[in-house]
């Protein structure tokens, strides 16, 4: 993770821990755990790695991403999207900031008309949030992803454009999630 990117991270996981937290989703003492982890992992410049939510589900187990999921889409209205199949427009992914994506655990995936199409595993965090709609400029319409869903795009996205490769390579699932191919 570039130092450009690590207060965008830290901000983002914060606030998404805080949400956690105020939406009864885990305990304060648990979030306060993953956030140790998360320090640990943000050091080792483990970017599949850095994320409170992978901590808190598949590390910890105090939390299953279901459950994230299925509050934002009852009481945000978010919709889901599942990313492995979808063909991203050409003209998204010829500027897209790898680093800013994992760090916010959030992809640009379509657009239509003036909105652009965020799929995120991080909807509850208001950084990530104002993140995206101040960079874009444009009205966002949010949609939920798993992080295996965020993950698996990034890392096809970093093959295809090799400029970013170390990315890769850093990129292990995140804390005890399971693996998944980087190409189909």
């Amino acid at each position: 993770m570039s130092k450009e990117h690590r207060p965008l991270l830290m901000r983002a996981n914060r606030m998404l821990g805080v949400q956690l937290v105020e939406h009864n989703l885990v305990k304060i003492e648990d979030l306060e755990a993953a956030n140790e982890k998360l320090i640990e992992l943000v050091a080792g410049e483990q970017p599949r790695q850095s994320t409170i939510l992978g901590i808190l589900a598949y590390d910890m187990k105090v939390l299953k991403e279901d459950d994230v999921l299925h509050h934002i889409v009852e009481s945000e209205g978010v919709g889901l999207v599942d990313l492995r199949d979808y063909e991203v427009p050409d003209e998204l992914k010829k500027d897209l900031d790898v680093g800013a994506c994992w760090a916010t655990w959030s992809v640009p995936f379509d657009r239509e008309e003036d909105f652009t199409f965020i799929a995120t595993a991080y909807y509850l965090s208001p950084a990530v949030r104002m993140h995206w709609e101040k960079l874009l400029g444009t009205p966002v319409l949010w949609f939920g992803a798993t992080l295996e869903g965020i993950a698996g795009y990034l890392e096809k996205y970093v093959i295809a454009h090799a400029g970013a490769a170390p990315l890769v390579a850093a990129g292990a699932p995140p804390a005890g999630a399971p693996a998944t191919p980087a190409t189909k």
